[in-house]
C-alpha cells in the first residue's frame, strides 16, 4: 500500500485526484503494474488509478486476465473500477480509505457481491486508511475552501 500511496501523492502533485494503485503477483510478490489517476492529464474519463494499473499489469503478463494477483489502491474503487476487477479476474482487492459518496465495494453499491458475476474478488478494506484518507482530505481542502 505504501507504493500506491506514493503514486497517489504523485497524482496530487499533477493536479489529479490523489489515488494510486499497484498490482502484485500473489505467488512471488512481484510488481505487475502500477498506476495513478491520469484523467485530466490524458483527457480520459477511464484513466483511474486502478484501470491504469490493470492495463500495465495486463501488458506485463501478456493477458488481460490476472488471476492470482492483488490490487492495492488507496481509495475504495468506483463502479467502473470494481467491474474491471471482475473482468480482470483479480484475486484480491486491498483498499485504503472508504469512499462514502461513490465507493462501489462497501460504502454504496456492492458491485463485487453481485451474484450474476462469474468471479469473486476477496476484499480487505481500511488498510492504511488514515494516511490515504488524510491525503484525500488535504487535496480537496486546498481546492474547496
Amino acid at each position: 500500500m505504501g507504493e500506491a500511496l506514493e503514486l497517489a501523492e504523485e497524482a496530487a502533485s499533477c493536479g489529479e485526484v490523489p489515488v494510486g494503485a499497484v498490482v502484485v503477483d500473489t505467488a512471488d510478490n512481484a510488481l505487475l503494474g502500477q498506476g495513478r489517476n491520469r484523467v485530466i492529464e490524458d483527457n480520459d474519463p477511464t484513466a483511474h488509478a486502478e484501470i491504469v494499473a490493470l492495463r500495465d499489469a495486463g501488458t506485463a503478463r501478456g493477458n488481460y486476465r490476472l488471476p492470482g494477483a492483488t490490487l492495492y489502491v488507496t481509495v475504495e474503487p468506483c463502479t467502473m473500477c470494481a467491474g474491471a476487477l471482475v473482468h480482470a479476474r483479480i484475486g484480491r482487492l486491498v483498499f485504503g480509505a472508504r469512499e462514502p459518496r461513490a465507493g462501489a465495494v462497501e460504502s454504496r453499491a456492492r458491485v463485487l457481491d453481485n451474484p450474476a458475476h462469474n468471479h469473486r474478488v476477496a476484499i480487505s478494506g481500511g488498510v492504511m486508511a488514515a494516511e490515504c484518507g488524510a491525503l484525500m482530505r488535504a487535496f480537496f481542502a486546498e481546492r474547496r475552501p
